[in-house]
């Protein structure tokens, strides 16, 4: 189990109890059981070694219709907030992702959750749920206001999101309103938040592709 020695010898190391100090210290893992089982799971920031898994299992999760979808528009050409590029890992392989990325939201910055996926052998272990309290804890300590997504409420619900947040908030495109769903990380963040979402991402280098902006963003 790989992961699991690598993530124990970073614990003893490099642990700060500094919530800001994690949030920022790649690749620092924090070890989560797996539901159900005696075996651990290992959360840390994506770096670049996990880009052509990651885009394997986000294909294996969504298809190619993962490329039409409106919160696409906030993330084509740019690079996942610093510190804010999750990985799941599981002896040596990576098992789950979630990435958050800037955007405006209504005159607030706020964070733009997903893709979330989770590799098939790995669902209904907690992996999903696993990656957004990490992802939570890491924007909270990184001074971050809200988090938006497009999901399902039924399983966002338990994370605290809701879509009474986002009413005066509209996407760059089409949405179901009923999926269009909000986090306040400071308690009334979204009280006056109107109008178009936009993204504000620092944007990719083109000449190197994917992979290379993939790469910077997780180092």
């Amino acid at each position: 189990m790989t992961s699991t020695v690598f993530a124990r010898a970073q614990e003893r190391k490099t642990v700060s109890r500094d919530p800001i100090v994690r949030a920022n210290a790649a690749p620092f893992a924090v070890l989560r059981p797996l539901r159900g089982t005696s075996e651990l799971v290992a959360v840390r920031q994506e770096i670049a070694a996990d880009v052509p898994a990651r885009e394997l299992l986000l294909d294996a999760a969504f298809g190619d219709a993962r490329f039409a979808k409106t919160s696409e528009i906030l993330r084509a050409g740019r690079l996942p907030a610093r510190g804010l590029a999750l990985s799941a890992i599981h002896n040596g392989e990576l098992v789950g992702t979630v990435r958050l990325w800037h955007i405006d939201a209504g005159g607030l910055p706020a964070l733009l959750l997903g893709p979330l996926a989770v590799a098939e052998s790995h669902r209904c272990l907690g992996v999903g749920g696993v990656l957004m309290r990490e992802a939570i804890e890491r924007a909270r300590a990184l001074g971050h206001k809200a988090v938006i997504l497009v999901g399902d409420a039924p399983y966002y619900e338990r994370f605290g999101f809701s879509a009474a947040l986002t009413g005066g908030l509209d996407m760059p495109g089409p949405v179901d309103r009923a999926r269009f769903l909000a986090l306040e990380l400071n308690e009334g963040a979204l009280s006056h938040a109107a109008g178009m979402i936009l993204a504000t991402g620092a944007k990719a280098p083109r000449a190197r592709g994917r992979a290379a902006a993939a790469r910077r963003a997780a180092a």
